[in-house]
């Protein structure tokens, strides 16, 4: 029986294993490092650790103090989580050696799956499907090129040990295969402490399908339904759901009854999940095994009605499975999409900052959101940038997908950027809709779902331009206001004329917005503001009112429409006006402020006429684009460059980022050799342009 528990970990996983835990009972104990000091889990958890400084080897991977500290206290199991030590066999041998029930399978199953070269031998001998490939212990360069010449392309490396798309390189032709065999195993080595790789034949539109497994201590071992993950970016799961969609019943018993003979192929025991790929003459293929909770066990727990954390919990215990394969029951549909702190329209590049502004969808039976970040909450460099797991159910998968929609466009989020949007189009695309997906449908529809171009449309600019007059006047109107502030100044009057109103804004593309707004309706800070822009398409009228975060607007567009007389062959100009009302949430933060409208976020910034130049000069194409680490310089100083070629790789959340010429020229200067910390906007390198550029 399990009495006491510490959580490994930290984040959403951590806040979801305490609230199972502390539902049964169980006293729960959570660690922290120094950036999570103030952390949601810290907070939930009954008692809380400090592990040490921000870094995962500095406090969530030391092992040996945190089971000093369940040795101290008489902690009676750990529940590692997902990531960092829960697929570390070390560290379960260690909580065995000191009679500490690890929640998680034995150290030796851990051990067979921890190589994914070994674990396909094992699965060759009880004959589970393989994707044809090389998984051997020799790992020399020409060894590679070798085995990866006699495959043939298109070929996949990957990182013997671990998960996640780190470590991991598509490759199309023998050009490619030396340099992403050389990233793939710096990436390899920084993320898992091993630089072993191994080589697969690419299947071109597969679908990536997995199946939960759950064993005990008594031999027993079942399958929870299956899942789709196949929407995936960088080789990373977004959405996923449960069941697969479109699978036959054979197919499903198939994948099931392979799932299950892997685990007993390894003398599983607890939650695992066994992934195969799913080829378009519906052939699977053994991928890996996961020996542990996945990141979306939350769409199986939909469909089956079970706790599978409260289960990872009765089996650490040594309890029997409660049910018998004939016993488990699929009911409905489920997806889940993960939240992340990032830009989809910069190679998903992860974002840190303040989480400013936080509206969630309203959670019910239908809706359920893991988190474990609050409003006003860091997303560290050091860490995951994920923010939240949304997920949805229903009856079948069109009225969950409509749930999903909807709770996507109900979220949120202010204050850094992150991929609501992108995903909120992947679960309108007709595509998707359909459930025609492959795991490169990301790639292949690229163009409808990464950031539409609003340059046609300039009904989000008229209300970020509405939005910041009656912003100032709520200043003004405060008698606590700085009456040196350059917002304070602002009242717009003008002796015998219409007030009028100026305001420059910068969007997300640097670009200098500049309105005039002028004042038809004399107002107050309390009453509706109304004025008049001109632009290009017509004449907006806008009146609107500013109440805490949200801005009630009325919003006209007088258009001229070319019409024909009956009488004449002239044509005339008439008046088309098209009117809304909208109720708009408002995120903001210093100067920057961000738009909330029918699903999609538009962020500007407020500056004054002074900074435009400076603001339209910025480049940082040559910065680093967050905190991390320089790996290596891939040309040397005095070399000449072209557009797009790289000039150095920065690593950062684990994965690599290569910093590119942004024109032809003459690499002058590095500022950063490899191993050096380097800042977000720190300048790394720096290149002079060609006479000809």
């Amino acid at each position: 029986m399990i009495i006491k528990l510490l959580i490994a970990n930290r984040g959403e996983i951590a806040c979801r294993i305490i609230r199972t835990a502390q539902e049964m009972g169980i006293a729960t104990y959570a660690v922290y490092s120094d950036a999570d000091k103030h952390a949601k889990h810290v907070a939930l958890a009954d008692h809380a650790f400090y592990l040490g400084a921000s870094a995962p080897s500095e406090s969530y991977l030391k092992g040996e103090m945190i089971i000093d500290i369940a040795k101290h206290h008489d902690i009676d199991a750990i529940h590692p989580g997902y990531g960092f030590l829960s697929e570390n066999a070390d560290f379960a041998r260690q909580c065995e050696q000191a009679q500490i029930h690890f929640v998680g399978p034995s150290s030796d199953a851990i051990d067979a799956m921890g190589s994914k070269s070994a674990a396909k031998a094992i699965m060759e001998k009880a004959n589970v499907p393989l994707v044809p490939g090389y998984h051997g212990d020799e790992q020399g360069d020409d060894k590679l090129i070798f085995e990866a010449n006699a495959m043939g392309y298109p070929l996949l490396i990957k990182a013997a040990f671990g998960g996640g798309g780190k470590g991991m390189r598509i490759v199309e032709n023998e050009a490619e295969l030396l340099d992403a065999i050389h990233s793939a195993r710096r990436e390899a080595s920084t993320a898992f402490g091993n630089d072993k790789l191994l080589l697969e034949r690419y299947l071109r539109q597969p679908r990536h399908v997995e199946v939960q497994v759950f064993a005990d201590s008594q031999g027993d071992c079942i399958y929870l339904s299956d899942r789709d993950c196949s929407i995936q970016r960088r080789h990373q799961k977004v959405i996923e759901e449960a069941p697969a969609p479109g699978l036959s019943n054979t197919l499903r018993q198939q994948m099931g009854d392979a799932a299950v003979a892997a685990a007993k192929a390894i003398n599983y025991r607890g939650a695992g999940t066994i992934e195969f790929l799913l080829d378009t003459d519906n052939r699977f293929y053994f991928m890996e095994m996961n020996t542990r909770l996945q990141v979306e066990h939350p769409v199986t727990e939909m469909v089956t009605g079970l706790d599978l954390v409260q289960w990872q919990l009765d089996i650490a215990a040594g309890h029997p499975l409660p049910l018998k394969q004939d016993q488990v029951i699929i009911t409905g549909h489920a997806f889940e999409a993960r939240i992340y702190a990032e830009d989809p329209d910069n190679d998903f590049l992860p974002a840190s900052g303040t989480l400013s502004f936080l509206r969630e969808p309203t959670a019910g039976p239908h809706v359920r959101i893991d988190s474990g970040i609050r409003e006003k909450d860091e997303i560290s460099t050091f860490y995951d940038p994920m923010i939240a797991k949304l997920i949805v159910c229903d009856k079948d998968r069109l009225h969950a997908l409509h749930r999903l929609h909807r709770s996507l466009t109900d979220y949120h989020i202010g204050g850094l950027t992150h991929n609501i949007p992108f995903l909120a189009r992947i679960a309108s695309h007709n595509a998707f809709v359909d459930a025609n997906f492959s795991t490169d449908f990301i790639e292949r529809y690229n163009k409808a779902l990464f950031t539409p171009d609003h340059s046609d449309s300039l009904l989000p600019l008229a209300l970020a331009g509405l939005y910041q007059v009656c912003y100032r006047k709520q200043i003004n109107a405060n008698p606590q206001c700085d009456a040196h502030s350059p917002w304070g100044l602002s009242s717009g009057f003008r002796l015998n004329r219409a007030q009028t109103h100026h305001v420059n804004l910068l969007d997300d593309n640097h670009q200098v917005q500049a309105l005039t707004l002028l004042e038809t309706h004399s107002s107050s800070a309390t009453s509706p503001c109304v004025y008049q822009w001109q632009t290009e398409q017509g004449e907006y009228r806008l009146s609107g009112q500013l109440t805490d975060k949200t801005l009630n607007v009325e919003i006209s567009l007088d258009t001229q429409q070319a019409t024909t007389d009956n009488n004449s062959e002239h044509s005339q100009q008439s008046p088309l006006q098209t009117t809304q009302q909208l109720s708009v949430l408002v995120s903001q933060i210093d100067d920057d402020f961000t738009l909330f409208m029918d699903g999609q976020s538009f962020h500007y910034r407020a500056i004054q006429t002074q900074a435009i130049e400076e603001e339209e000069n910025l480049s940082d194409k040559l910065n680093a684009p967050m905190n991390g680490t320089v790996v290596t310089h891939l040309v040397s100083q005095g070399d000449s460059v072209t557009a797009g070629q790289g000039l150095l790789v920065m690593e950062a959340m684990k994965m690599e980022y290569t910093i590119e010429a942004p024109f032809d020229g003459i690499v002058s200067a590095f500022y950063f050799e490899p191993g050096e910390l380097v800042s977000d906007g720190a300048q790394l390198v720096d290149v002079e342009a060609s006479v000809e550029a």
